[in-house]
């Protein structure tokens, strides 16, 4: 039985973590769970999963959790705040520590959990983006696995299982092309906030919903893929899929091309993180490739998407480069979801932070200085807005 502990317990991958915990009770047991601010999901969660700690996020909320759970017998440690969620990602006999909680928030704690000899399930894309120049050191240092739970770099750890050292060379990354993909671009500047979470496939948190509606998720996920995979931006490619049934493929030297198939369910990446090398048994719907239908590709539009040609310029940039445009993405979507800016403001207001962070631009910064870079971009931004309000169209972005 593996002993697991989930951090970001009460969002979109925690929940299917924990749907995949209950089914497999033989195979999975909880040591520890840290959730953001929702406490009575928590303390639901508290109740029948037994960790021996939990922490939330939000520390005023910490006497309502108490209560809430002041009858069970025994009592878990509980903690709150950034040290209460670090302290439960390095406790205990957990083996595996699965990172949900959304952006980079989830640093800290995954860095943690690294020093404590932890094996990390990545869900949580922007921690390897942001701190990859002190993260990858650690994974090595402390010889722990750093195993992919999001669907496409699920799909490219899959597809080079048994593939030499050496035999890669591209990544092909699908996207299903999000909210917009079928919308002309001049409609763009009709978009509402409504408009952007509705995705066509799957079923995410607000954030990534929106990240997959400028295709900034996908730009995130070619800076990841560098980094987990070791391949150069220019043999990383992005093809949009709206079928969402091939989840990525790789390319082999001999020109072969291997990929993965499935029904979008993130339950899968995620199992196979947390089961891997082994496979498990499951009874989810089987993929029908007849009731699929027929599977579509096409390049995707640069014009539409500006902000895949932002992510590529920061990956290629390194250091604290990807660190900037993550957090000032991060900050402009919390703006957008309150309806501060508009939706073409997005990019924009990207791009405007990571040019005025050339100047400061670090190519091997210290965790120190990745902090301190994504706390100076998420105020940028603000500065950003007031500059590019007037701008009536789309960055061109070369």
């Amino acid at each position: 039985m593996k002993a697991i502990t989930l951090l970001g317990s009460t969002g979109s991958i925690g929940t299917q973590t924990l749907d995949i915990v209950s089914e497999h009770p033989d195979k999975f047991r909880i040591v520890g769970l840290a959730a953001g601010r929702n406490v009575e999901l928590f303390a639901a969660q508290i109740r029948q999963f037994r960790p021996q700690i939990a922490a939330i996020s939000a520390a005023e909320k910490l006497p309502e959790l108490k209560e809430a759970i002041k009858d069970l017998n025994p009592q878990p440690i509980l903690l709150a705040g950034e040290a209460g969620v670090i302290e439960v990602a390095r406790y205990g006999d957990a083996q595996t520590v699965v990172t949900g909680i959304v952006g980079c928030a989830g640093l800290l704690p995954t860095i943690a959990a690294i020093e404590a000899g932890k094996d990390i399930a990545l869900a949580n894309k922007e921690t390897l983006i942001a701190g990859a120049p002190v993260v990858l050191p650690l994974v090595e240092k402390h010889g722990v696995k750093l195993l992919p739970a999001d669907s496409e770099h699920s799909a490219i750890f899959q597809c080079l299982q048994g593939v030499p050292k050496d035999g890669l060379r591209k990544i092909l990354l699908t996207a299903s092309g999000g909210a917009f993909r079928d919308w002309p671009v001049e409609k763009l500047a009709t978009v509402k906030v409504a408009d952007a979470l509705k995705h066509p496939n799957w079923s995410m948190g607000r954030k990534i919903t929106v990240d997959s509606a400028t295709l900034m998720n996908k730009g995130l996920e070619v800076i990841e893929a560098h980094y987990l995979f070791g391949v150069d931006y220019d043999n990383i490619e992005i093809v949009i899929h709206p079928q969402s049934i091939i989840h990525s493929l790789i390319e082999l030297q001999d020109t072969s091309v291997l990929a993965q198939l499935g029904w979008p369910d993130m339950r899968l990446p995620l199992l196979y993180a947390l089961s891997w090398p082994e496979r498990i048994y499951t009874n989810w719907e089987r993929l029908n490739l007849v009731k699929s239908g027929d599977l579509t590709f096409r390049e995707p539009d640069h014009q539409k998407y500006p902000c895949m040609r932002l992510a590529y310029a920061a990956g290629r940039a390194g250091g604290s480069m990807p660190a900037v445009l993550n957090a000032a993405n991060e900050q402009v979507v919390a703006l957008f979801l309150e309806e501060k800016i508009h939706f073409l403001d997005i990019p924009k207001c990207i791009e405007f932070v990571c040019d005025l962070h050339q100047n400061d631009h670090q190519q091997n910064p210290s965790l120190d200085d990745i902090l301190a870079a994504d706390k100076w971009a998420r105020q940028a931004v603000f500065t950003a807005m007031e500059k590019v309000a007037t701008q009536p169209q789309i960055i061109s972005v070369g």
